[in-house]
């Protein structure tokens, strides 16, 4: 499936014609939670939308334009075109009042979440937001284990930080069973990670 730089999914005006099959909903299993995490939370964030719950956004991926050709004068057609490496986070929205920027990770590590999957710029951008009151954290999910954590972003500037003079380059398991805040897959939303939100801005 092709999917546009948001997420969402492309349809096409073929998938229109196949509206009137009755198509049975696959039932969400352990073993399809990590291949669509992305998607999860993608369709999660539209169900908060549509439900009046709060405004998530995921950001559009930067595109480096490289030609353009102009078959007239009043048209522009792109032919060569790269996704950039994104800047910043993924998602971010307001919920509650609250200024949220997120990132969602995905690891087959067991015991640690290596900070390899992180840019500076990204720690750098959570730290920002930070230091203006916004509501920053990452949803990591531990695909051999099955396990969904959201943590306080701080703890990745803090560790990050701490990578850069010499410490280790993970963060270990123990961090997020500790300190994170555990997410149960669902239906609707697949992802209810505003719940473990509420519980993050509690303690605040």
């Amino acid at each position: 499936m092709v999917n546009y730089p948001n997420g969402e999914p492309y349809h096409s005006k073929h998938d229109k014609k196949r509206t009137h099959l009755q198509v049975k909903p696959k039932r969400l299993t352990h073993s399809n939670r990590g291949m669509t995490l992305e998607r999860m939370i993608n369709a999660s964030i539209k169900y908060y939308r549509e439900t009046g719950q709060a405004v998530l956004h995921k950001k559009p991926t930067p595109v480096q334009i490289v030609n353009v050709d102009y078959p007239r004068r009043s048209a522009a057609k792109i032919t060569e075109a790269y996704f950039k490496r994104a800047s910043t986070t993924d998602y971010n929205g307001v919920y509650r009042g609250y200024y949220l920027d997120f990132e969602a990770k995905e690891t087959k590590n067991k015991t640690s979440f290596p900070l390899s999957n992180f840019h500076e710029h990204q720690i750098r951008h959570m730290d920002h937001c930070l230091e203006h009151g916004g509501i920053v954290f990452v949803l990591v999910y531990f695909s051999s284990l099955r396990q969904l954590y959201l943590l306080d972003a701080q703890y990745f500037i803090d560790y990050w930080n701490e990578q850069l003079a010499g410490g280790r380059k993970s963060i270990p398991l123990t961090v997020f069973k500790a300190k994170g805040y555990p997410i149960s897959l669902g239906y609707a939303p697949q992802v209810p990670f505003l719940q473990a939100v509420d519980q993050f801005i509690s303690t605040m």
